[in-house]
Formats: structure tokens, sequence, C-alpha cells
């Protein structure tokens, strides 16, 4: 716990992602980075200088064979608040749109339907659980389907909704997550989709995965000096775009 405490700390306070009185709300899928994520920024706001209250919402995208039951249980262990935000996009996207490639789709639907639960709870803030590993993909991922340099934000402000983006994990890895959701015994939650397991982002995380094998000792280290320069990079080509996005304008990204 304590090394993970340590890199959110760390990334928090790099980027500014907390402010007193916070009230932030954690998208929580059931995966492990999402879950990972709420554990530990449940854990930071006991003892962090900045008082914080955190909160878990999770979008039912209506699979009956998604059980949040034992999510919800480790919420109230925890004494945090719970709100399972239960929409048709399954139905909407599969089903009456027959979408051959529903990610977009998807992912706009349930941004949407978290952005306004989190609004009329009174959240400013909305954390995700996109961790190093995450990053290194989508910079790949740009590079090879887009033929540019970019990526996401740590902190970005979106001026329909008044909700800023945070991403408190950028300085933990996925295989760190996996150990710690391991070691805690948090509650996966099992993913139906069919879609999953075959998006650009896993092309991408396959491309990193062939460069791994080669150099296999030297993988953290890799990947942590690609989060770097590419930070460095983004930084110096329009850093206020970038990774100080100012209030008042939406990510272009």
């Amino acid at each position: 716990m304590q090394k993970m405490l340590s890199r959110v700390r760390k990334c928090v306070q790099d980027y500014e992602m907390i402010s007193e009185g916070d009230r932030i709300a954690v998208g929580v899928s059931g995966g492990k980075d999402s879950l990972a994520t709420l554990r530990v920024m449940h854990e930071l706001s006991r003892f962090y200088p900045k008082k914080f209250e955190v909160l878990a919402l999770t979008v039912d995208m209506g699979y009956e064979e998604m059980d949040f039951s034992k999510l919800e249980a480790l919420c109230a262990d925890l004494g945090i608040e719970y709100h399972r935000i239960k929409t048709d996009i399954k139905t909407v996207v599969f089903d009456v749109r027959k979408e051959e490639n529903p990610c977009s789709l998807c992912a706009n639907m349930r941004r949407g339907a978290l952005y306004s639960e989190a609004v009329r709870l009174g959240c400013k803030k909305v954390a995700y659980g996109h961790h190093m590993d995450d990053a290194v993909n989508t910079f790949i991922m740009s590079l090879v389907y887009e033929g540019r340099i970019s990526c996401f934000t740590p902190v970005t402000y979106l001026s329909r909704t008044d909700i800023t983006l945070i991403r408190p994990m950028l300085y933990t890895t996925e295989a760190e997550i996996a150990g710690f959701v391991k070691k805690y015994e948090l509650p996966v939650v099992h993913n139906p989709c069919p879609a999953n397991g075959i998006t650009k982002r896993n092309t991408a995380a396959e491309i990193l995965s062939m460069m791994r094998a080669e150099r296999q000792n030297a993988y953290e280290a890799e990947v942590r000096l690609q989060a770097r320069e590419m930070a460095q990079l983004l930084s110096t080509w329009e850093a206020d775009t970038f990774w100080r996005r100012s209030p008042g304008t939406d990510s272009t990204i």
C-alpha cells in the first residue's frame, strides 16, 4: 500500500489534482485499474493535507451477467458512497445500432452517463484509473492509427460539464496494479462485452509486448523512460494544450 500511495501522492501533487474540499467521483467499471484507483484514493483521503471526499460511480451498461454486489459490499465496508447508474448502452450499441466498431459510441455514452451523475451528486472532479502503460499505449495508438503525437492529459478541464478529469495512477504500472489488486483481494467484475480484448488499444499493447520480449529485464525502466520522454516532448510542443489545459476549453485529444 505504501509504495502505491507514494506514487499516487506524487502524481497528485505534481499536477495539482486535488483542492481543499473536493468531492471526487471515481469511475469504477469493476476492472482492476478502477478498483485500485478507488482503494488508493480512499486511503489517500485519510491523511492528505487537503481534505477531500471520494465516492464511487459505476455505469451499468445493461449486461445481466455483471454482478456488482461484491463491489457494493467493498464500498460499504470502507464507508465509501456508492452509486450504480443503470443504462441501456448495451442494447443501443449492439442490438439497435448493431455497431461493427462499438468502442467509440460505447465510450461516449458511458462518459455522458458518468459525467451527468457526477454533476447531479455535486462532484466537480472525476478520477480515472489510467496508468503508465495506458499512457504509452495511447501514445503508440496515436502514432500508428492517426499519424500524430498525442496522449491523454493528467488533468483535463471539460467546460461543457464544468468537470475536471484527473488520472492519479499515471505513475504506476499495470503490473503493479495487478499485484495490488491481488494482494488486497479486490472484487474484479468480469467484462462480458464482445469487443473486450480486441480493440486498437490491445493492438498497441501487443506491440509493446514484442518490445518487452526482446528486452524483458529492462521493461519497467523502458516504460518509465518512454513516459518521461513523452511528457517532455508534449511539454515542449504546446504545453498548455497537452499538460496544463486552462479552464474554459475542452480537450481535443
